[in-house]
């Protein structure tokens, strides 16, 4: 009971702010399915639960309140922007993209944020972000849904078109324009469209807080972009597909709810990573759904959620990263029973407290009403200088203070090393700091290209082995300069 109110206590001190009393999670209407038992414990600094409070009396203290529900997208409701088979719909929407005269063509990025809004991701985003909700998003991190309650939106998702294309379009004055994939094969419609100037500069100021050189996103997505943006409601004619093995893990908020629902889940909590996985994540995944239990939730359901849009080069990808995942479940490092292993099908910013308030609100679409935060998430080394370019404890501070995504529980990391006498990993006692040993991304990297084994229980075995069969592929083989293809998924 302690570690349970200690956890309860941990909440309230998150949510809480000077002057401040918020909700560090609101249970909403019910939704359909099984019924479900969302926990909600409101308050702030003004609460405290003592160490050793019955499970009773600290639901009291708390107010919690109990609703059967996952909790409720933003803005009310899924948005679903693709075009139903029924009817003809999904037909006639091809044969009319086919005929359109404008036709934007889009680049991997642009395509990734298309499956991102066609699947509701982004709700209450009805598709291309217009100038408004670009604006507010600059500069509010937030954006005012049709209700008028503003919903977190950290990141623009905007498309981009030329100056040519930009007087064509105005010239002929199109109100609907095709979206077409490299291939010139129509993907969706934009209509009721608005062109607006592209601020690149602005943009990239706003978004990472820096317009130094280096930025992967801004090299792979903004600097050669045109300087215009287009933006408005889109129809997708069928859902995103990459055929690349892996399209079975693309669960869409919408098929997430429905496993929730399936599994009877009064709680999910979701932990994101881009990163290979080892028994330090999962340590921290297991010992979670232990302190949901403690709490009262009787199914804590766990969603590791790797990213799987664009990443940096050196970025593990994504092939690799899912037969890592797939190792962990059949090692029973996780329970399969209690975890839904699914692609979150983002682009990766590196754009620190301002890109992990994207990637909670999009989890809350999902259903998950936990949100597990670490040390520097979505950051990155300066592009030009020898340090981090973000804070470390910056993006947890900004996730619960952040607006709209005052209904998300934030779960802080607890530091995991390997502790060498033990010999497993275990969290970080402090008292005996010479025990543990800190193995960096890096130094794993490092260990993995050389072939050399980690300490015993660093990784499952499985998990290891996929890791080093990745940096193998990338040794030129005997004979040729060319690199080796990575194994197909």
């Amino acid at each position: 009971m302690a570690t349970q109110a200690a956890f309860l206590a941990g909440f309230s001190q998150l949510a809480a702010q000077p002057g401040r009393d918020r909700a560090v999670a609101v249970a909403v209407a019910p939704a359909p399915g099984p019924a479900r038992v969302a926990v909600a414990a409101v308050g702030s600094a003004k609460l405290g639960v003592k160490a050793g409070t019955s499970r009773t009396a600290a639901v009291a203290r708390l107010g919690v309140r109990c609703r059967a529900s996952l909790i409720e997208p933003d803005g009310g409701r899924l948005v679903d922007l693709v075009a139903p088979e029924e009817g003809g719909r999904r037909a006639a929407l091809r044969r009319e993209a086919a005929e359109l005269p404008h036709r934007l063509r889009l680049g991997r990025v642009d395509k990734e944020w298309v499956h991102v809004l066609s699947e509701g991701w982004a709700s209450p985003l009805q598709g291309f972000m217009r100038d408004d909700e670009f604006l507010q998003t600059l500069h509010f991190n937030a954006i005012r849904g049709q209700d008028g309650r503003m919903v977190n939106m950290s990141v623009p998702i905007v498309l981009s078109v030329g100056d040519a294309q930009r007087r064509a379009i105005q010239a002929d004055g199109a109100t609907r324009v095709a979206v077409v994939d490299e291939r010139d094969r129509p993907i969706a419609v934009l209509s009721d469209i608005e062109i607006y100037k592209h601020n690149k500069e602005e943009r990239i100021a706003r978004t990472w807080g820096t317009t130094a050189p280096g930025l992967p996103y801004v090299e792979e997505a903004i600097t050669n972009a045109g300087d215009w943006l287009i933006g408005g409601d889109l129809e997708v004619i069928e859902p995103i597909k990459y055929n690349d093995g892996l399209d079975q893990y693309r669960l869409s908020p919408a098929q997430l709810r429905e496993e929730f629902a399936r599994r009877n889940a009064d709680a999910v909590f979701a932990f994101q990573l881009r990163n290979p996985v080892h028994n330090g994540h999962a340590l921290l995944m297991t010992d979670t759904r232990k302190r949901l239990l403690e709490m009262g939730y009787k199914n804590p359901v766990l969603l590791p959620h790797p990213l799987g849009g664009f990443t940096k080069a050196d970025d593990v990808p994504l092939s690799w990263r899912m037969k890592q995942h797939e190792k962990v479940l059949e090692e029973g490092v996780l329970n399969p029973e209690s975890t839904v292993v699914a692609i979150f099908p983002s682009p990766m910013h590196y754009a620190g407290p301002t890109e992990v308030q994207w990637h909670a609100k999009a989890r809350i679409n999902a259903g998950a009403n936990f949100y597990i935060v670490g040390r520097d998430p979505a950051g990155m080394s300066h592009p030009t200088e020898k340090r981090d370019l973000y804070d470390a404890d910056h993006g947890k501070k900004v996730l619960s203070m952040a607006p709209g995504l005052e209904r998300l529980n934030i779960l802080p990391f607890k530091v995991a090393a390997y502790d060498t006498k033990q010999k497993k990993m275990d969290f970080f006692d402090p008292s005996r700091k010479d025990d543990f040993l800190f193995i960096s991304g890096t130094k794993m990297r490092t260990l993995a290209k050389n072939r050399e084994s980690p300490p015993d229980g660093f990784m499952c075995p499985g998990g290891w082995k996929v890791l080093v069969e990745y940096y193998d592929s990338l040794v030129p083989s005997e004979g040729s300069s060319k690199l080796r293809e990575p194994i197909a998924a």
